[in-house]
């Protein structure tokens, strides 16, 4: 099976996910789509199932399509998208850049984007 799929297949069998399912009608952010998979807001909501999620990043790194490799330029010269994923809540922001910012540069759009939103994170894991 594909990997909507599978996500769909598991989202049935985790209880986290039917008691926010359950509960829809108490939700704003939350919806089942016309296939019954389960969504917050614009993000699909992924269950905790380990060879689904490392079946989902073996997805994202080897597509052609995948946010960490180099784009067509834009207007105003970004060629890459850093994406930042909060673990705990499986939230993302995906930041246009360009290749050859500085680190201090980095930092500031990390400071401006997600300490302004989030806080300072407790930790940082990068790939």
């Amino acid at each position: 099976p594909d990997l909507i799929s599978r996500i769909k297949e598991a989202q049935k069998e985790d209880n986290e996910i039917w008691t926010i399912v359950e509960n829809l009608n108490k939700q704003v952010e939350f919806r089942l789509n016309d296939d019954n998979v389960l969504w917050q807001n614009t993000r699909l909501v992924i269950p905790n199932d380990a060879t689904l999620r490392e079946a989902l990043l073996t997805e994202a790194h080897s597509s052609p399509f995948s946010v960490h490799s180099g784009l067509p330029q834009t207007q105003r010269r970004h060629d890459a998208i850093w994406v930042v994923v909060d673990r705990l809540t499986k939230s993302a922001h995906f930041l246009p850049i360009r290749k050859d910012y500085s680190v201090s540069r980095l930092a500031e759009i990390f400071q401006q984007e997600i300490v302004r939103l989030h806080g300072t994170p407790s930790a940082i894991v990068s790939d």
